[in-house]
C-alpha cells in the first residue's frame, strides 16, 4: 500500500514551515505521494491552499488524458518526445498538529465531518482563550474533543533520548490511549543525525509498551531541499537573532523534506510496518473539505420559506422604487433573476444582505451596495444599492451562475463612523458561534523582505536602507544589475548580498501573520467553530476566522462584506445638515438626477473633495473626459486606475470619444461586448467576455482568468492564459497583432481592474458628493470635515476651498462650538460654517462635551469655563492656544495667561485673598501683541490650519518686493472673508 504523508509543517505556521501548502500538493504529485496532511501548529490556517491546489492537479490530469495528438502521425523514423512526467493526484488530509501549553504534541487527522467539527471546537477553545496569535490548551481539552480523530503521539524528547524515559508524557499517552482505543498511534520521524535506527527501535519498544501502532512520517518542514536556506532565515527572523548566530537552531542539512515512499522504506528499513500503516491511516480519514459547502443560514422569518421571502419583498421594493408602475424591461428582469436565484437556492444569501441593509436603515446608517449581484434589479428594489439595475448593460448570470456554482458576491459600504454599530448587529443577530470576520494573510512583499531578510543576514541598517529606497528598481525586469548596487556603493559580487537577494526572491508572498479583513463576514446555519476554528482578533469584540477571502471562494461560502466608507459619512451628514438648515429631506436616490450644473464643474476640475475624483491624476483628467452623464462617471471612475493605464486604454478611449479616431470592431460578437465604451476595454466583465467571445474560453476557463484579474493577486498571473487566448483568437479568425493587443489590455487587469458593477456604485457617490459640493459648499465642507480623517485633503485645504467657494468661515469659539463644525445663520440670509472643537488639538470629544454642557449662558472669563466645566489648567491652556477665548476679547496670549493662572487642585475663590482682605492675584500686565506670522504658526500648530493668512503670503515682500505685505483674514465671529474669495455659487442663492 502506498505511502502518505500525515505531518507536514507548511509556511503558515508562520516563520517555522518552508514551504507553500500547494508546494507540497504539487511536490507530491511528482513523487507519487498519494495523500498528505498539511499540519501547522494549533492551525488550519493554510490546508483550504493545499486543497485548491489539489482540484488544480487533477484538472491539468484530467485536461493531460483528454488531450488529442495535434497534426500528422509521427513518422517512425523520429523518435518519440521524452515522455512527460506522471503525475499522481495527491488527496489532501485535512489536519492540525495540536501542541498543548506544557508542549506535549499531537498530529489530529478528522475521520469524519463530525470530528472536523470536534477539531475546529478544539483549536477554538485554546484560541479564544488567549491573545491573537496564541493558543492555550491543555490534554483535558484533547480528551473532550478528540472523539472521531486519528491521533498521532510526537514523543517527548526524553522518549527519543539514548538513555532515560519518558518522564511525564508517558502518563500522558497513556491517558490518551486509554480513553481512545484505535485511535492513536505513535508518530515516528527521522532526526538524520546517524542514531535514527537504534531510536526507531526504541519507539518502537515504547510503543508496544503504550499498546498503539507506531507510524512513520518524514516530518517535513518543507517540500524540497532548496529550501533549507531560506527556512533558517524565517528561524532567524523568529528568533530575532543573525543567521550565524542560529546555532543548533539551525537545520544541520536539506533532509526534512516530503519524501517518496522508496525514500521512506529505506530510511526506515526494519520498520516498514510503520511506513505502509501511515496509507492505512489515511484510508481511515475520508473527510473532504468539499463537505463544508452550503451551509448558509436559512433565513426563515415567521415560518415564511426564503424564496417567498424574497419574493414578496422584492416586489414590494418594486412598487416603492417605482409608483408610477415600474417598466416591462425591470419586471421581466427582475422575474429572471428571481427564477435563476431560486433555482439555485441562493434566496438566504440576498435575505441576509436585506436584513444587514434594513438595520442600517433603521438606525439612520448610510449604506449603499456594491459588487457583481448588487447591480441586479433584486438588490435595487431591496434597497440595497441606490443605483438602477438600467443604467448599466450586466447580464445577471455574469455574477450568479448556474454553471460555476459559487455564491454571489455583495459588498456593502456603511459609513466609516458607524460600521461597528452593524459589526455588533450581525454578532448579536446570529452569535459568535455563527458569525466571524474573515482573515487577512499578510504576506511578505518588498519592504519588509528588504528589512527582516536583510537583518536575518547580517546586513547593515545603512545597506538596508539603501536597498530599499530602490525597492521598484530592484523588482523590475532588471532586478540585479550591476549597475544599481555600484551606485548605492555596493559590491554586486559580494557573496553574502547576492545570497541575500536571493533569499528576499524567494521569500515574496510567503504569508507573515494573520490579520483581519476589513468587513467580509462568513455566516453559517449551524456552528461556525465546527466549520472553521475561531480566535480572537486584536480590537476588542472582534472573533475571526484563519481563513482569508479567496479561500472561502474556493469553499463556495457565504460572505457578506460590511465595509466602511468615510464619504457615505460625510453624505449622510450633509444630508443631516440639509434637513436641519432647509427642511428638505435627501438620500441617495432622490437626489435630483443629471443636473447640467453638476457636470460643468466637474468638467472644470472643480472636484476637491469629491468622492474618487478628487485626486490629481482625476483632476487633470476631467477636463479631457468632459462628463455630461451618469454613464460617463461610471467610466470615469474605472479608467483611472492601474489595470486600464498601464494596458494603454486610456488615450485609444480618449481619442475615440473625441471623434480622433475612428470607433471600429474586428467582428459585431465583439463590438455588443466593447460598444458601451467605444471598442476599448475598461471593466473586468468586459475582459471576461472578450475570452469568452472572442478566444473561446469555456465558463471555468473564464472564471478562472476572472480570479487571475484579483485586485493584488498574490501567486500566479494572467500570463498563464496567453498561448491559450491567442490560439482561441486565431482559431475564431481574429489577426494576431488585434490578439496581443487585446490579451495586453487583459494582462493590464492583473495589475488592479475595476469591475463595471463597483464603477456604477462608486459612481452614485460622485455625483452625489459633487451635487453636495455646487449646491451646498458650505454644507459639505462641514460634512467633509465631520467625517474626518479621509480623503485626499487636510482641513486647511477643504476649508480654503470653501472660502473660495464663498463660505464664510468662523473660528473656533468657546461660546459658539460644539465638538462637531457647525452650520450657523449668517448676516446676509445664508449660513456660515463655525469651526468645532474637534479642531483642536489635544482636546477629546468627552472634554468637548463638558464645555457645552456647562455653557449656559455663556462662559465670560477663562476662569468660568475652569469654575464650572471642571476643566485644568492644562487643557484650558490647549483651548487658549487654540485661539477660543478671542470672542470674550482675549488675544491668545492674554488667554494663555489667565489660564496658567489658575490651579490644578481647583482652589475655591474663598480662598483666593489673605485674611485681612489684601488680594493675592497678580497685577496686570501688558502682554506684547503676536505678530500676523506667529498668529499664523500657532493656529497651524494648535489647529492644523488658519484664517488668517496663508503662510506663503508672509514671504511675498521678500519673493517680490513690489507687493504689498499681506492684510491678515478677520477671524472675528461675524466676519466674513474678503469679497474676492466671494464665488459665483453662494450658499445663499440656494437658501
Amino acid at each position: 500500500m502506498p505511502f502518505a504523508e500525515l505531518n507536514a509543517t507548511s509556511n503558515f505556521t508562520f516563520l517555522t514551515g518552508g514551504s507553500h501548502p500547494e508546494e507540497y500538493m504539487a511536490r507530491a504529485a511528482i513523487l507519487g505521494v498519494e495523500a498528505v496532511a498539511v499540519a501547522d501548529e494549533n492551525s488550519v490556517a493554510g490546508i483550504v491552499r493545499a486543497h485548491t491546489q489539489m482540484k488544480e492537479i487533477a484538472r491539468a490530469v484530467r485536461l493531460r488524458q483528454e488531450a488529442e495528438p495535434i497534426g500528422p502521425p509521427r513518422p517512425a523514423h523520429i523518435p518519440p518526445p521524452p515522455a512527460a512526467p506522471v503525475l499522481t493526484v495527491p488527496r489532501l488530509i485535512p489536519a492540525a498538529r495540536i501542541v498543548l501549553e506544557d508542549e506535549f504534541t499531537v498530529t489530529v487527522l478528522p475521520r469524519d465531518r463530525a470530528a472536523w467539527g470536534r477539531l475546529c471546537r478544539l483549536i477554538s477553545a485554546g484560541r479564544l482563550r488567549a491573545e491573537k496569535g496564541h493558543c492555550r490548551l491543555t490534554l483535558d481539552d484533547l480528551m473532550a474533543w478528540g472523539d472521531g480523530q486519528e491521533l498521532l503521539l510526537h514523543p517527548s524528547p526524553e522518549a527519543q533520548a539514548e538513555t532515560g524515559g519518558a518522564g511525564a508524557w508517558r502518563p500522558q499517552a497513556d491517558r490518551l490511549s486509554r480513553r481512545f482505543p484505535g485511535q492513536v498511534s505513535l508518530l515516528i520521524y527521522p532526526r538524520y543525525d546517524g542514531q535514527d535506527e537504534e531510536r526507531f527501535d526504541r519507539l518502537a519498544a515504547l510503543a508496544e509498551a503504550l499498546r498503539i501502532p507506531t507510524v512513520a512520517s518524514a516530518a517535513p518542514v518543507m517540500h524540497h531541499g532548496a529550501r533549507r536556506k531560506l527556512t533558517d532565515v524565517l528561524t532567524a527572523i523568529r528568533a530575532g537573532v543573525r543567521v550565524d548566530d542560529l546555532g543548533r537552531a539551525a537545520l544541520a542539512n536539506a533532509e526534512q523534506r516530503l519524501r517518496s515512499e522508496s525514500e521512506m522504506l529505506r530510511l526506515f528499513e526494519g520498520h516498514e510496518d510503520a511506513v505502509r500503516r501511515s496509507a492505512e491511516i489515511a484510508a481511515r480519514c475520508a473527510f473532504d473539505l468539499d463537505q463544508l459547502r452550503y451551509e448558509y443560514p436559512a433565513e426563515i422569518a415567521e415560518g415564511e420559506a426564503p424564496a417567498d421571502r424574497l419574493s414578496r419583498l422584492a416586489y414590494a421594493g418594486l412598487h416603492w422604487r417605482y409608483p408610477s408602475g415600474a417598466p416591462e424591461k425591470v419586471r421581466t428582469m427582475l422575474e429572471h433573476e428571481l427564477q435563476l436565484i431560486a433555482r439555485l437556492n441562493y434566496e438566504p444569501y440576498f435575505l441576509t444582505v436585506n436584513d444587514v441593509v434594513t438595520f442600517a436603515r433603521e438606525r439612520g446608517i448610510l449604506c449603499q451596495g456594491r459588487g457583481s449581484a448588487a447591480n441586479s434589479v433584486v438588490c435595487y428594489c431591496l434597497g440595497v444599492t441606490s443605483v438602477s439595475p438600467e443604467i448599466g448593460t450586466m447580464v445577471f448570470e455574469r455574477f450568479v451562475s448556474e454553471a460555476r456554482n459559487e455564491p454571489p458576491d455583495i459588498d456593502v459600504d456603511f459609513e466609516h463612523a458607524r460600521r461597528e454599530e452593524v459589526i455588533q448587529h450581525i454578532y448579536e443577530r446570529y452569535g459568535r458561534h455563527r458569525a466571524g470576520l474573515c482573515a487577512t494573510v499578510i504576506h511578505y512583499r518588498g519592504k519588509r523582505a528588504i528589512r527582516e531578510v536583510g537583518r536575518a543576514m547580517g546586513l547593515t541598517e545603512d545597506t538596508i536602507s539603501a536597498l530599499s529606497s530602490q525597492l521598484w528598481g530592484f523588482f523590475s525586469a532588471d532586478a540585479v544589475e550591476d549597475r544599481r548596487f555600484r551606485e548605492l556603493g555596493l559590491d554586486p559580487d559580494d557573496p553574502r548580498l547576492i545570497q541575500t537577494m536571493a533569499l528576499i526572491y524567494e521569500i515574496i508572498g510567503f504569508p507573515r501573520h494573520l490579520s483581519q479583513h476589513v468587513g467580509g463576514f462568513i455566516i453559517t446555519e449551524g456552528r461556525l467553530d465546527e466549520l472553521v476554528p475561531v480566535e480572537n482578533a486584536t480590537m476588542e469584540d472582534r472573533t475571526v476566522i484563519p481563513w482569508d477571502k479567496d479561500d472561502i471562494d474556493a469553499l463556495g461560502i457565504l460572505k457578506v462584506d460590511v465595509l466602511a466608507l468615510g464619504m457615505l459619512t460625510c453624505i449622510r451628514r450633509a444630508f443631516g445638515l440639509i434637513r436641519e438648515h432647509h427642511n428638505v429631506a435627501y438620500d441617495l436616490a432622490s437626489l435630483p438626477p443629471e443636473d447640467p450644473a453638476v457636470y460643468d464643474m466637474l468638467c472644470d476640475a472643480d472636484s476637491l473633495g469629491v468622492f474618487q475624483v478628487e485626486s490629481r491624476a482625476q483632476m487633470n483628467f476631467l477636463p479631457r473626459m468632459r462628463p455630461r452623464s451618469f454613464y460617463d462617471l461610471v467610466i470615469e471612475v474605472a479608467i483611472i486606475r492601474p489595470g486600464p493605464i498601464q494596458g494603454d486604454m486610456v488615450h485609444p478611449y480618449l481619442r475615440r470619444r473625441n471623434g480622433e479616431e475612428e470607433v471600429t470592431f474586428p467582428s459585431d460578437a465583439l463590438g455588443a461586448v466593447l460598444g458601451k465604451t467605444l471598442g476599448v476595454p475598461l471593466f473586468q466583465e468586459q475582459a471576461m467576455q472578450i475570452a469568452i467571445t472572442g478566444a473561446g474560453f469555456t465558463p471555468d476557463e473564464a472564471d478562472r482568468l476572472r480570479r487571475s484579474l484579483a485586485t493584488f493577486k498574490k501567486h500566479g498571473s494572467v500570463s498563464e492564459f496567453r498561448g491559450r487566448f491567442l490560439s482561441g483568437m486565431a482559431q475564431n479568425g481574429y489577426e494576431a497583432d488585434f490578439a496581443e493587443r487585446c490579451f495586453s489590455q487583459i494582462e493590464g487587469f492583473g495589475s488592479y481592474g475595476f469591475p463595471e458593477s463597483h464603477a456604477a456604485s462608486f459612481a452614485q457617490l460622485v455625483y452625489a458628493s459633487a451635487w453636495l459640493k455646487y449646491h451646498h459648499p458650505g454644507i459639505f465642507a462641514c460634512a467633509l470635515l465631520n467625517a474626518q480623517p479621509m480623503g485626499f485633503y487636510a482641513p486647511a485645504q477643504i476649508l480654503r476651498d470653501a472660502r473660495e467657494h464663498g463660505v464664510e468661515v468662523r473660528p473656533v469659539d468657546i461660546n459658539a462650538s460644539a465638538w462637531d463644525n457647525t452650520m450657523e445663520p449668517d448676516d446676509e440670509g445664508g449660513l456660515a460654517l463655525r469651526l468645532g472643537f474637534r479642531q483642536v488639538r489635544g482636546l477629546s470629544e468627552e472634554e468637548a462635551q463638558w464645555i457645552t454642557a456647562a455653557r449656559l449662558n455663556g462662559y465670560h472669563a477663562v476662569e468660568d469655563v475652569w469654575r464650572r466645566a471642571g476643566l485644568s489648567s492644562k487643557l484650558l491652556q490647549v483651548l487658549a492656544t487654540a485661539d477660543v477665548f478671542a470672542g470674550l476679547g482675549l488675544t491668545r496670549r492674554q488667554a494663555l495667561w489667565a489660564a496658567r493662572a489658575l490651579p490644578d487642585g481647583g482652589e475655591l475663590p474663598l480662598f483666593q485673598g489673605d485674611l485681612d482682605g489684601e488680594g493675592l492675584r497678580e497685577p496686570e500686565v501688558t502682554l506684547k501683541p503676536m505678530t500676523l506670522g506667529e498668529e499664523v504658526v500657532e493656529d497651524y500648530v494648535s489647529l492644523r490650519l488658519t484664517l488668517r493668512a496663508h503662510p506663503l503670503a508672509l514671504l511675498r515682500p521678500r519673493l517680490t518686493p513690489d507687493r504689498p505685505a499681506p492684510v491678515p483674514r478677520p477671524v472675528a465671529n461675524t466676519a466674513a472673508p474678503p469679497a474676492l474669495h466671494r464665488h459665483p455659487r453662494d450658499v445663499r442663492h440656494f437658501v
